[in-house]
């Protein structure tokens, strides 16, 4: 053995936090760190030349959107699976207890004519843009830039699919306690034709061609979930209260916590990108330039035929959560 290989040293547990010089969080342990596929000459598993290769360079490694170092990111709730899971259990658990209740005191019969039919045409029709906003996830989390952004992607994904199965279980029910009207049938047909809804088709349609990976998430986490967050879960809330739905409102209610939690972590990467080359901001705001226009619209033909909602209100928080970040619009 060479006197050279019989002097190294191996590396400590954790070395790539060795830095820090004290002992490593557990979301430092379990989130810093994991791809191994970062550098602009590194393939994917398929291998160079081949399409997904040129994919990744052109909407990944070459998005206008840069840092020096997005291995430097950090989730601001520095979520793990575990606590992830712990406190959705918490919340599902609520939920579900609400449901229990609510439908113990009869409450879906309790429901006027006109509140059945904003809950046909706005609420349970929301399985198809939750969906969207999976898939949309599912693309962030694929080409993410580091470990810690696929995981707050990740967390995302989940969350939508939580509310996804929560809207499902609520389509049922209506549609036991109100079989003459169309729940569980028309959902299809109102997402595909309803004027109602066809501002939100497009622009989240067009969202997931968003491909690269800079305006992708400008497009959906800065944008469009914005404005279905504003309009689905916060002015959806606030009507369903007035219309003496309390269980819609309180589901809701549930669901906001898990924006605000995306929120927090979309306004922690602006500020990320932003700090390390100014730039960035030209370049956020020249992409918000483009999507805007088609959320306000979106949200104002949805909440059109919401009884009480003002779709005012909602766009002008939308662009509050984006002013607040030092952004135009």
């Amino acid at each position: 053995m060479s006197e050279s290989v019989a002097t190294l040293k191996p590396l400590k547990t954790w070395s790539h936090l060795a830095k820090n010089r004290r002992r490593p969080s557990e979301y430092e342990i379990v989130s810093t760190n994991l791809l191994w596929n970062m550098g602009k000459d590194t393939p994917p598993e398929a291998g160079q030349g081949l399409a997904m290769d040129q994919w990744h360079h052109k909407y990944r490694f070459g998005s206008p959107l840069t840092h020096s170092d997005w291995d430097a990111f950090r989730d601001p709730d520095g979520l793990v699976y575990r606590m992830y899971n712990v406190i959705q259990d918490g919340q599902e658990t609520y939920v579900e207890n609400l449901c229990d209740e609510y439908s113990n005191l009869g409450h879906d019969n309790g429901l006027t004519s006109e509140w059945l039919e904003a809950l046909e045409t706005v609420y349970t029709p929301a399985r198809y843009p939750l969906n969207i906003c999976m898939m949309n996830t599912g693309y962030g989390a694929a080409f993410a830039r580091s470990s810690t952004i696929v995981n707050t992607w990740v967390y995302q994904s989940a969350d939508a699919l939580r509310h996804l199965s929560r809207l499902a279980y609520r389509t049922a029910e209506l549609r036991q306690n109100h079989p003459s009207r169309g729940f569980g049938d028309n959902e299809r047909e109102t997402w595909e034709h309803s004027p109602a809804w066809q501002g939100f088709r497009e622009l989240f349609e067009k969202s997931l061609v968003a491909y690269d990976v800079g305006e992708h998430f400008v497009a959906f986490n800065l944008v469009a979930k914005v404005a279905f967050d504003e309009a689905f879960v916060a002015e959806f809330a606030r009507c369903a209260r007035i219309a003496g739905d309390d269980l819609a409102a309180l589901i809701s209610d549930s669901h906001m916590r898990d924006v605000e939690r995306s929120r927090r972590w979309s306004r922690a990467l602006v500020e990320f990108c932003i700090e390390d080359s100014p730039a960035n901001k030209d370049v956020i705001n020249g992409w918000l330039g483009k999507w805007v226009p088609l959320a306000e619209r979106a949200v104002t033909e949805l909440l059109l035929i919401l009884p009480g909602a003002q779709a005012g209100a909602a766009n002008t928080r939308a662009r509050k959560f984006r002013h607040d970040l030092g952004l135009d619009l």
